[in-house]
Order: structure tokens, then sequence, then C-alpha cells
């Protein structure tokens, strides 16, 4: 993820990002009837900040015009052969809520290195967890929600005995 990102609110993305989880909280996309909820505004579903990769243009897993993708699916996305494993895969993500967020801001979100640890595995050698911090302030400069990534790498592929 690029140092700092910006990521504006919008009541569609909003609402778009809860249909995609299945989520058909009011207070999602309906105004009325947030206006009278204890926040009384639209706000996101909770994790709803993870979808600030789409504003990255560093993003490693968003399509590029012109490049070929590897994607998520199982079926043809573009690449020749087998793509080779990174030896990771995301591990945890955390959230942390400090003030409510609405259409209508605009988030700065800026990532920071946590902590690395290690750990030995019997079937996957040595795992290497990376934690990343995000840090998404409005356009106060208030910090608005605090999120927390962590990934593992193995030292090498899992055995399959």
């Amino acid at each position: 993820m690029a140092d700092k990102v910006t990521m504006p609110i919008e009541a569609t993305h909003i609402m778009m990002f809860a249909r995609s989880v299945n989520d058909d909280n009011q207070i999602y996309y309906d105004a009325e009837y947030a206006k009278n909820t204890e926040v009384g505004h639209v706000v996101p579903p909770p994790t709803f900040y993870r979808s600030v990769a789409q504003f990255d243009p560093d993003y490693f897993l968003r399509p590029k015009v012109g490049e070929k993708w590897f994607g998520s699916a199982k079926g043809p996305s573009g690449i020749d052969g087998k793509p080779a494993s990174s030896g990771g895969l995301h591990a945890e993500q955390h959230f942390e809520y400090h003030l409510p967020v609405q259409p209508g801001d605009v988030l700065t979100v800026t990532t920071k290195p946590g902590k690395v640890w290690e750990k030995e595995s019997k079937r996957a050698g040595k795992l290497t967890f990376t934690e990343t911090i995000l840090e998404y302030r409005n356009q106060k400069g208030e910090l608005v929600v605090t999120s927390r990534g962590v990934g593992v790498k193995t030292e090498r592929p899992v055995d399959q005995g």
C-alpha cells in the first residue's frame, strides 16, 4: 500500500459495499432512517475501510489497464502458466473505531509498520508474522479508524503429509 492514500466517503460506495457483504441494515443506505439513530447519519459497515485499497494506485491485487492480472478466480486470468506462490497469506484484521464517518468525509489513510515476530511450524518451517497499521483521519485531521492487519509468510510450502 502507498504510504498515504486519500479515500472520499460517498453514500453510494457505502451502500454498494453493504450490499456486497449482504448486509441490509438501513443505516448503511437510508438517510431518513439514519437520522433517527444514535449517530444521526448514514455510516459505513465495520469492514468498509478495507476498500481503501481501491483508491491506492499501487495496490497489487487491483487490475490495471493494459497489464496482465492474476486476480482471485480459478478461471483464466491472463497470466501464462501457473503463477508462483508468494508463500504468504492475510492472517488477521482488526479495527478500532474512534469517531463516526459519514458520506462527504474525505479520509487520509497513512500506512505504518507494526510488529514483526516469528514462530516455528512443523509443516511450513519458520513463520514470519508482519503487522501493518493503517490510520484513517478525516478532513479535520481527526483519527477516525485504526486498522491493524497481520500477514504471515512461510519458510517453505506446507507439507501435505
